[in-house]
C-alpha cells in the first residue's frame, strides 16, 4: 500500500463506517475526510455530521444526491426495464455508481489521494465502489479495510466501538443490517443469512403489510414522457418527489416486499429481504404503457438486452462502455412511449386497468371481433401454411423413416 497524505472515506455513520474511520485515522496517521451522500435513507445529517466529526474527521461532507440520483440512474435503469434475476429492482447496484461519483469528485476538490469504503470482502458493493473509483480517477488510492484489517466480525467490530466511545445502532439483538435509499430498503446478515427465518413483520419500515393494507383499492393514473414518469393524477413532479409519492402509495397498500436468494458477482449465494414500493408500480405500468407503444420486433430485441443490461449494473459497471452502449439503445426505444396507465393498488397487488398514448400502435378496427374492413381472414390460411412449411417438411421425412 502507497503512503497517502489524505482519505476520503464513503461515511454512513454506521457501525462499519464509524469504526474504519477511527481505525483509518490510527492506521494511516493522515487526515480523513467523511464524505455522506444522501440518497434519500432520511438520516438526521446534523447528527451525521457531529458524529464524524466526533469519531475524528477534519472534515463532514454531506451532498445531497437525492434529484441525481433518481433522474440520471434510477430513470434510466427503469426505462431499460431492469431488473436482476427476475425479480431484484436493483436499488443497492443503482446506488453505488452515484457514490462513487460523488466521492471521487470531492477527493479531487480536497486534494485527496485515496478513497476508503466500509465494503466486506465477501460482498459485491466492494467491486461496485472500486469499479467506479478505477473508472473515474484510478490515480486513486483505494482502502478496503475489511480486506486487510483482522475485525472480521460484527461481534469484534462492536468490541472496538465500545472500546474507542463509538455509539452504534446495531446491536445484538437487532443484528441485521439495512441500507436504504428513495429506491428500497434491503435487510441482510444476522437472523436472515438462515434462508428458512421469516423476516419478522417488525422490521419492514417502508410497506404495510397486506393484513393491515385498506380494503378499499387505491386508483392512480400515471404519465410517461419518452419512457419515464412525469406526472401523478395529472400532477406533475419532479423525479425524486415522483419516486417519494409512488413509494408512499405503493408502502400503504403493501406492494414491494421481496424476499429472495441471489447470485452475488463474487460468487456465492445471499439471502436479502428488500422492500421497493415505488420501483415495483413504476416496472409494472411502464412495462404495460409499452405494450401499446413499442413495436413487436423492437421489445423483442429490446427484451433480449435486458438481462445483460442488469447484469452489468448488478456488478458495477454502470461507467463501463458497454452499459453506456445498452443505454443508448434503451433509450432509443422509448420515443414512442409516451402516454398513461391506470393502476389499481390493493393488497400487496399493482394491476393495469387501463391506458392510453397518442402513439399506440393499437388500433380497435383492427383487432375488434365484429366485421372489419382491413383485415381479409382467409388471408391467415396462406401466412400459417407458410409458417408450417418447415413443419410439414419434417413430418413428411418422419412418416417416410417409419415407412
Amino acid at each position: 500500500m502507497p503512503p497517502v497524505s489524505k482519505i476520503v472515506l464513503a461515511y454512513s455513520g454506521g457501525l462499519d463506517t464509524s469504526v474504519i474511520l477511527k481505525w483509518l485515522k490510527e492506521k494511516y496517521q493522515c487526515p480523513v475526510v467523511a464524505f455522506a451522500a444522501d440518497v434519500g435513507q432520511g438520516e438526521d445529517w446534523d447528527k451525521v455530521r457531529a458524529k464524524g466529526l466526533a469519531t475524528g474527521a477534519e472534515k463532514v461532507v454531506i451532498s445531497d444526491l437525492r434529484e441525481t440520483f433518481v433522474r440520471d440512474y434510477v430513470f434510466p435503469a427503469f426505462r431499460a426495464n431492469a431488473i436482476y434475476e427476475g425479480s431484484y429492482l436493483l436499488g443497492t447496484s443503482l446506488a453505488r455508481p452515484v457514490i462513487a461519483r460523488e466521492q471521487v469528485r470531492i477527493a479531487e476538490a480536497e486534494g485527496a489521494d485515496a478513497v476508503s469504503h466500509g465494503a466486506t470482502g465477501k460482498g459485491n458493493d466492494q467491486v461496485r465502489f472500486e469499479l467506479a473509483y478505477l473508472a473515474l480517477n484510478p490515480k486513486l488510492t483505494i482502502i478496503a479495510p475489511w480486506r486487510i484489517w483482522d475485525l472480521n466480525s460484527r461481534t469484534k467490530l462492536m468490541a472496538y466501538a465500545q472500546e474507542h466511545g463509538i455509539p452504534v445502532p446495531v446491536t445484538k439483538e437487532k443484528p441485521y443490517s439495512s441500507d436504504e435509499n428513495l429506491l428500497h430498503i434491503s435487510f441482510e446478515g444476522g437472523i436472515l443469512e438462515d434462508p428458512w427465518n421469516e423476516p419478522e413483520e417488525s422490521m419492514f419500515k417502508l410497506t404495510r403489510s397486506l393484513a393491515a393494507a385498506p380494503e378499499k383499492p387505491t386508483y392512480i393514473e400515471l404519465e410517461f414522457r419518452w419512457g419515464s414518469p412525469v406526472a401523478i393524477g395529472g400532477e406533475e413532479l419532479a423525479p425524486a418527489a415522483m419516486l417519494a409519492r409512488l413509494n408512499k402509495l405503493g408502502g400503504e397498500n403493501g406492494i414491494g416486499r421481496l424476499d429472495l436468494v441471489e447470485n452475488r458477482f463474487v460468487g456465492m449465494k445471499s439471502r436479502g429481504v428488500y422492500e421497493t414500493p415505488g420501483g415495483t408500480i413504476l416496472r409494472i405500468a411502464h412495462r404495460d404503457l409499452e405494450t401499446i407503444t413499442l413495436d413487436r420486433e423492437v421489445m423483442k430485441i429490446r427484451d433480449s438486452l435486458v438481462p445483460r443490461y442488469s447484469e452489468l449494473i448488478y456488478n458495477g459497471f454502470w461507467f463501463s462502455p458497454e452499459r453506456k452502449l445498452l443505454q443508448q439503445t434503451m433509450d432509443a426505444a422509448q420515443e414512442t412511449v409516451n402516454g398513461i396507465v391506470r393502476l389499481k393498488l390493493y393488497k400487496g397487488n399493482c394491476l393495469p386497468v387501463g391506458r392510453k398514448s397518442e402513439n399506440s400502435l393499437y388500433q380497435e378496427s383492427f383487432a375488434t371481433f365484429e366485421e372489419d374492413q382491413v383485415y381479409t381472414q382467409a388471408d391467415a390460411g396462406g401466412f400459417i401454411r407458410l409458417n408450417a412449411l418447415r413443419l410439414t417438411i419434417q413430418a413428411l421425412i418422419e412418416k417416410k423413416r417409419q415407412n
